[in-house]
């Protein structure tokens, strides 16, 4: 449970990096509190989608990863954020990505970011 907790954590701080550096991702809220329950939720959405969308679509596109040395990974990552935040319009949450490249660009961040705080977090093991 520990590890889910900190894992939701990590995300929502890697998209709260992604929403501060980019324009073209927004996060609207009345209050702070309200944004950061939206983030949280937002980073559980995401979680999701990376956990049950994520793994099938690497799959079908196996050929396309090995064909660019898994460079084609950047644009899964992009299609899963545009993906959680076509699915948080949908909930109405207050997250957008605005544009595929931003998405490309934004789950770069995202990775890097979520990556660092992984390393830096304990893992409750």
């Amino acid at each position: 449970m520990m590890n889910f907790v900190v894992k939701t954590i990590a995300n929502a701080g890697a998209l709260a990096v992604a929403v501060w550096l980019l324009d073209k991702i927004t996060l609207t809220g009345d209050s702070t509190g309200k944004k950061i329950g939206t983030l949280i939720i937002v980073a559980l959405l995401f979680g999701l989608v990376n956990f049950l969308v994520k793994p099938l679509v690497k799959l079908l596109s196996l050929p396309l990863l090995i064909l660019t040395l898994g460079l084609f990974t950047l644009v899964v990552n992009a299609l899963m954020l545009l993906l959680t935040s076509w699915l948080a319009d949908k909930l109405d949450l207050s997250f957008h990505v605005d544009g595929f490249w931003t998405a490309v660009l934004g789950g770069l961040i995202i990775s890097v970011v979520s990556w660092a705080l992984h390393v830096v977090l304990p893992d409750g093991d």
